[in-house]
């Protein structure tokens, strides 16, 4: 697998806006909730049509920075999990001062 997948328009999303979405979901979805970073991806490239697949590994390196500096949790089978933890299935949610 290329670890550089070809450019799409909506797929050079910038770390910070990827951040920024990233914290505008788990605040709209509210304490105790949490979301799928493919949500994330899906909203950057402008739905389930658009090119989200190659956004996953940068929300996931973007989710990783943002639990680093306690903005968000990230869960593995319900289970807040330090970044350097994170592998398989992952869901994001407001860290308690931002929830």
């Amino acid at each position: 697998m290329d670890p550089h997948p070809p450019e799409h328009p909506s797929a050079s999303a910038d770390d910070a806006a990827i951040r920024r979405e990233i914290l505008r979901q788990t605040a709209a979805r509210g304490a105790d909730r949490s979301i799928c970073p493919s949500e994330v991806a899906r909203a950057l490239a402008g739905g389930d049509d658009g090119p989200w697949r190659p956004l996953m590994g940068p929300v996931r390196r973007a989710a990783a920075q943002l639990a680093q500096g306690g903005r968000i949790e990230i869960l593995r089978k319900g289970k807040p999990v330090p970044p350097e933890d994170m592998r398989g299935v992952i869901r994001l949610r407001a860290a308690p001062a931002e929830r």
